[in-house]
């Protein structure tokens, strides 16, 4: 198993609640597809889009800054040149994990969550990797 493979395993397991930023209101889109793919496998979602009030049938945040709740795993579906910026949004917000999703890859967001001791995961679907592991949503 590679390490990356160890970081997802760990992340799956660990976090109940998945921030996703950029989740998307249109269900044809994999931002709304893979938030609701995993809310029905028991896993609580946070949306953060400036743009829509409800996704997956969770109330919207704007920003990472606006959820008032501690943040753990963020989900990222903003594109590659957008991930930095992102990651340091999750930092500021006090998240532990940082995963972007298939397709996304960051040399700089990668260096800021793990200088932040940020967990991370790049260019892994989350889906994916659940239906890999079939780990569903840890309970409390």
């Amino acid at each position: 198993m590679s390490s990356t493979d160890e970081v997802v395993e760990q992340i799956l397991s660990t976090y109940d609640t998945i921030t996703v930023v950029g989740a998307s209101a249109n269900p044809s889109k994999a931002a709304n597809e893979v938030p609701a793919y995993m809310a029905e496998h028991g896993w609580r979602i946070i949306p953060v889009n400036p743009h829509a009030d409800e996704i997956v049938g969770q109330k919207v945040y704007r920003t990472l800054a606006d959820i008032p709740e501690q943040v753990g795993l963020v989900d990222v579906f903003r594109p590659s040149e957008d991930a930095a910026e992102v990651a340091r949004q999750a930092v500021a917000a006090g998240a532990s994990a940082l995963w972007l999703q298939l397709g996304i890859r960051s040399p700089e967001a990668r260096a800021i969550a793990e200088e932040a001791g940020l967990s991370y995961v790049e260019d892994r679907c989350l889906i994916i990797e659940q239906r890999r592991t079939g780990l569903t949503a840890p309970t409390a």
